[in-house]
């Protein structure tokens, strides 16, 4: 199943961890703070566990999402390209 993960933890150090594991668990960062790739039910459970973890006692929240085909498929987004903001 898809999976969107998003978080906010304010410790540098502990944010660049919680990304790393993401990765390990090949999620794909789709924004600073937010991870999207195919989990199934028990890697979902492993990496909140290890997330748990890694954020020990600080200050953060973690959200895991898992996201149904029916519900992807209504997923819009919005994207201004980069070359239009530019000024000359």
């Amino acid at each position: 199943m898809q999976t969107l993960l998003i978080y906010d933890i304010v410790d540098d150090r502990t944010r660049h961890k919680i990304a790393e594991a993401c990765k390990d668990y090949g999620l794909e960062r789709i924004q600073y703070s937010a991870f999207f790739g195919s989990l199934n039910h028990n890697r979902r459970t492993e990496l909140l566990q290890r997330l748990r973890r890694l954020l020990g006692t600080n200050e953060g929240i973690i959200q895991l999402f898992p996201i149904c085909d029916r519900d992807l498929r209504l997923a819009k987004e919005i994207k201004v390209p980069q070359d239009i903001l530019e000024v000359e």
